[in-house]
């Protein structure tokens, strides 16, 4: 009688080795008694094709895919989900037992789990939301705000032209903002999300100019590190809700290990110690 493979998991990219990710998994499966393993992938482009397909072959049940591969592989995909599909990337791949890819994008699911663990009493709904950044995150944060009922979101770009892009895909819910002019984007906002990378250790300053912070306003920084950015320190002086990045890093990782390992993972502040460990 043959035994039953241990079921694998893993994160692809290049660079890989700052990857939470296993780290992440391997708290999930070990509290939770799984067996299976988690490992981290460094993957070239030009190899990238190959591997993905030979994984399968090797017990793995699927993966996480990191930059800088996340648009590439939605060509390689047999499936792509309507979310993938319309962020333009993927951050994670199922492999099916017809030996089909599926591909998705969790990252805005995260996104907004974090805002309703970290802020239970926000409202979509409640006023405009403020965006920051125009890259990739950027693109799954507006889709998952739409879908969630955001009907009026200001979107603010160092680099004017890429913000009009994303307007062009999103539609009229979006209005940019100058960058010059970004802090105006804050009067009446309910929602301010930073997409950017500003304010990360080793990153520029956020320079945006924050008076304009609405009491009550949630606020929240998908930067982690560090954990309380200098857009969080300030937003909670003026008497915001702040969120911090970290949740939208354990939530999106939620639905991808249910789908290789069978069981759903919750998060909860023994996971948040266990990454930032």
């Amino acid at each position: 009688m043959s035994e039953r493979k241990i079921p694998l998991a893993g994160v692809i990219g290049d660079p890989v080795a700052h990857s939470l990710s296993p780290r992440l998994h391997g708290h999930w499966l070990k509290s939770m008694g799984l067996p299976g393993h988690y490992i981290p992938m460094q993957v070239g482009r030009d190899d990238l094709e190959d591997v993905i397909r030979t994984l399968p072959k090797a017990g793995f049940m699927g993966c996480n895919v990191t930059l800088p591969h996340k648009e590439a592989v939605l060509g390689i995909a047999d499936l792509v989900t309507d979310r993938a599909a319309l962020i333009g990337a993927a951050n994670t791949l199922i492999f099916r037992k017809d030996g089909k890819i599926h591909a998705d994008n969790t990252d805005g699911y995260g996104f907004i789990e974090n805002l309703r663990h970290g802020a239970p009493g926000w409202n979509p709904k409640a006023g405009h939301a403020a965006v920051f950044g125009a890259g990739g995150a950027a693109r799954a944060i507006l889709a998952s705000l739409i879908e969630v009922g955001v009907t009026d979101i200001r979107l603010a770009n160092r680099t004017r032209a890429r913000a009009e892009a994303l307007q062009h895909e999103f539609g009229t819910k979006i209005t940019v903002v100058d960058w010059v002019q970004a802090g105006n984007m804050l009067d009446g906002a309910t929602t301010v999300v930073n997409t950017s990378s500003l304010g990360m250790v080793g990153k520029p300053e956020f320079r945006v100019p924050l008076d304009g912070l609405m009491p009550g306003a949630v606020v929240t920084d998908i930067v982690y590190t560090p954990l309380i950015t200098p857009l969080l320190q300030t937003a909670a002086k003026a008497g915001c809700i702040t969120v911090d990045g970290l949740g939208m890093l354990l939530h999106q990782a939620v639905p991808g290990f249910e789908r290789w390992f069978g069981e759903r993972p919750v998060v909860d502040d023994a996971l948040r110690k266990a990454v930032l460990r």
